[in-house]
């Protein structure tokens, strides 16, 4: 690591998170938006140790610290950006939102710890509602603490309440398909998904006739909008 007068830090992975998101498309606009599908975060040795967790089970939530990874590394600063909770019509200043675009890519999400996985004396976490894509470079795990973390007379600018939900409806197609995949709650997590409309901001705000593909565990879901209804139509499997 550089001296504390450079302009230059180093900050290495310390593990990455398995999620159902293939691509960014399908990944939420936040964490805790999401209760189905299976999100587990594995580490490197010799992060992994069973010591490194001891007394974490005790918590019911984590702040997980991530790198977004699939910015390009020579993307220019953007100190302006337009969040999707405006309509992607007004700018606001990059450190008053939660733009994926930051001059050091960072993350920082709350999740909920599920399960703690001790192979062997080999740690992976299981938790809840992870806005990250499959593969998401972790940098750091810490508890939430509710006595300082939650705030509850807390303002909240220009996102002051959770987002509208959308209806979500599905094809017998899609429900035949999704049955065969043998993926667990996999329907709901389309749901979930789709009704938080995915879509940039600039086509939720009008009528759209096209049909969408979002890549979730390994699948095409592809879907449509139609009189305000998300419908899924059907999956198509991924080529590997």
């Amino acid at each position: 690591m550089s001296s504390s007068n450079s302009k230059e830090i180093a900050v290495k992975a310390i593990g990455y998170i398995e999620t159902p998101f293939d691509e960014k498309f399908a990944v939420p606009r936040q964490s805790s938006l999401i209760s189905h599908g299976h999100f587990e975060i594995h580490f490197y040795p010799p992060y992994d140790r069973e010591e490194a967790f001891a007394g974490i089970d005790g918590f019911s939530h984590l702040w997980i610290s991530f790198l977004f990874d699939r910015n390009s590394d020579d993307e220019e600063f953007r100190p302006m950006v337009r969040p999707p909770r405006l309509g992607g019509n007004e700018y606001k200043g990059v450190f008053a939102t939660r733009s994926p675009f930051r001059p050091n890519r960072l993350g920082l999400s709350v999740v909920r710890l599920k399960k703690v996985n001790n192979v062997s004396g080999h740690v992976s976490l299981v938790v809840e509602g992870a806005d990250m894509v499959n593969g998401t470079p972790i940098v750091d795990i810490k508890p939430y603490i509710c006595f300082v973390d939650s705030v509850p007379d807390a303002v909240s600018g220009f996102a002051p309440e959770a987002p509208k939900m959308q209806e979500v409806r599905f094809t017998d197609l899609a429900l035949r398909q999704i049955e065969e995949t043998g993926i667990a709650e996999f329907g709901n997590l389309i749901q979930e998904v789709l009704a938080q409309d995915p879509r940039p901001a600039y086509r939720a705000a009008h009528s759209d006739d096209r049909i969408y593909g979002v890549g979730l565990c390994g699948h095409d879901v592809k879907w449509c909008v139609k009189d305000g209804t998300f419908i899924v139509l059907r999956l198509e499997k991924k080529n590997d």
